[in-house]
């Protein structure tokens, strides 16, 4: 506890993640006054944890009142106008310089928006987003506070200490102004669809062009996890896999209805990437698959009517464009490799674009490296990129990073042949096919593009650039 009579940090919420920070927080030596709106839910909480440095509040103005200045409040409740409204009702019962942080999935918009509220009443707010689940908000999350820089100053001692560690480098930085620690936070989760997609897409061949058990794909993401693509969502695969079902025979991963839900950050990261104008059809891939997944009944009626291949030209033993099984896994992890890599660029293409756009100054290296632990992404490969911005913060697209670069190249015809099996064995894969073309695309010189834009001066007189002179033109086709 502090030497005032109370805290000087609150949790306002206490579900699964607003519980586990408040522990997390409490465990490094903070004492912390807790809320939630149904008084049994924080009754419970203190009961559960007596000689815990933990103090009760029973309403709003008692979280106020058992609250010392300068306030750090946490907000861990549901993202959208649940926080407007708490704003309503909190803001006037707070001193000058108290602060408000809001951990949950908000749009950054809604961010900047309650920033500028707030600074207006002389009030900070931080828009921080909190990665890692209900085990990082426990153990060490990874923290993207974005807001005033002199509020991330009044809490970076506290984030630092409960935030998850990397070769004792905290999880955690000052990403920039306004709401772009949130927007930060919205790129890695579409990072995320698009990881658990290629993952995905992964097992899908093994499981289908391979005809691979689920312990032989287990013990192969678990061997993979041990190299290049060592990840914590890598880790898990290999768990989900082992998995034996309870309820009844076989494995538990067999009995999950292939409904994938989603719960709307990966939308909102395509759709700023369309208004800023950045490709990011691997991470949109992803977010469409989870589309597609939902509509079940359609799926399965359509699939009586359209015929796939009856035996896989690719499985052990026949060879083709895949061969035997070794040269096989090779090429999947390839793929699944150069897949990732393009995946990371196009979400750090984005966050480029939005820091030139908005004037954020967000610094690449640091946000890969608060990314290598805590948070649902975490991976070996942050690391390279980490490094790949620190060698040359000016590279224009991480593909491009020699290092990464070579490693691409390397991977190319694993890259290609693993879609192309797939692609002839009937089994779909949208996230791997749309990173490769995303990397055939930006390394081709000459696109198709040109005819297009024919057709739109020609039906729409839109004009057109030639290759050899300067200026727009118009034909009368």
């Amino acid at each position: 506890m502090s030497d005032t009579p109370f805290p000087n940090t609150a949790v306002f919420g206490l579900a699964v993640m607003g519980s586990n920070l408040a522990r997390n927080i409490e465990s490094r030596g903070y004492g912390v006054t807790v809320y939630n709106r149904t008084s049994s839910v924080t009754e419970e909480f203190i009961d559960a944890y007596p000689g815990a440095s933990f103090v009760g509040a029973m309403s709003l103005e008692e979280l106020v009142e058992k609250t010392a200045s300068p306030r750090k409040i946490i907000l861990m409740i549901k993202a959208g106008p649940a926080v407007d409204t708490v704003l309503d009702q909190l803001v006037p019962m707070l001193s000058e310089g108290d602060i408000v942080i809001d951990g949950g999935n908000a749009l950054y918009t809604d961010t900047n928006r309650r920033v500028k509220r707030c600074a207006e009443q002389k009030i900070h707010f931080l828009g921080v987003g909190i990665s890692g689940g209900e085990e990082g908000a426990l153990n060490g999350p990874s923290i993207m506070p974005g807001g005033a820089k002199e509020a991330w100053e009044l809490c970076s001692d506290l984030f630092a200490a409960i935030a998850a560690k990397v070769d004792k480098d905290p999880c955690t930085d000052y990403i920039g102004p306004e709401g772009s620690g949130h927007f930060v936070k919205m790129v890695h989760n579409g990072i995320e669809y698009a990881d658990m997609q290629l993952i995905a897409e992964a097992y899908h061949i093994m499981k289908s062009v391979l005809q691979m058990s689920n312990e032989e794909m287990s013990d192969q993401f678990a061997a993979w996890n041990e190299g290049r693509l060592a990840s914590y969502l890598m880790e898990i695969t290999a768990q989900i896999l082992r998995k034996r079902d309870c309820d009844a025979d076989g494995y538990l991963v067999d009995a999950i209805l292939d409904k994938a839900g989603q719960k709307g950050t990966g939308r909102w990261t395509v759709q700023e990437a369309l208004e800023l104008g950045i490709p990011i059809p691997t991470i949109a891939a992803a977010v469409d698959a989870r589309g597609l997944s939902a509509l079940k009944d359609e799926r399965v009626a359509s699939s009586k009517q359209f015929s796939k291949p009856s035996q896989s030209p690719f499985a052990v033993g026949h060879g083709g464009v895949l061969g035997d099984r070794a040269a096989a896994l090779q090429m999947v992890e390839q793929a699944l490799y150069c897949g990732k890599v393009v995946a990371y660029a196009q979400g750090m293409a984005l966050i480029e674009a939005s820091s030139e756009q908005f004037k954020w100054d967000l610094k690449l290296d640091r946000i890969a490296s608060l990314w290598r632990g805590g948070c649902i992404i975490r991976a070996s490969l942050l690391s390279e990129i980490m490094d790949a911005y620190r060698s040359d913060s000016k590279v224009k697209n991480l593909v491009l990073h020699p290092k990464l670069k070579g490693q691409l190249e390397e991977g190319m015809l694993g890259f290609r042949s693993a879609v192309a099996a797939a692609a002839l064995t009937g089994v779909p894969l949208p996230g791997l096919s749309s990173a490769l073309s995303y990397l055939e695309s930006y390394t081709t010189a000459d696109l198709p593009q040109n005819l297009i834009q024919g057709q739109r001066d020609f039906f729409g007189a839109h004009t057109y650039q030639r290759k050899d002179k300067e200026g727009t033109f118009h034909t009368e086709w």
